[in-house]
């Protein structure tokens, strides 16, 4: 699964962070990154992009096709 975050639209919540620390952390700007997304299961990904406040993950399959939101 690929991960892409919408920096314009990311707060800083931690959310994802909380949920899926393997693959998310906070840069010096309080937005999230990417760091790596295999070290979480598929449902751990989805509950952390459901949970993001401002809507700025979004989770691709392995050809590309959007699977949230």
């Amino acid at each position: 699964m690929q991960i892409r975050i919408l920096h314009h639209e990311c707060c800083g919540s931690g959310h994802c962070l909380d949920l899926a620390p393997g693959a998310f952390a906070l840069d010096s700007k309080n937005k999230a990154v990417v760091l790596d997304p295999e070290s979480e299961t598929p449902e751990r990904l989805l509950e952390a992009a459901e949970a993001c406040p401002s809507s700025a993950i979004l989770l691709l399959d392995d050809e590309g096709n959007t699977v949230f939101p």
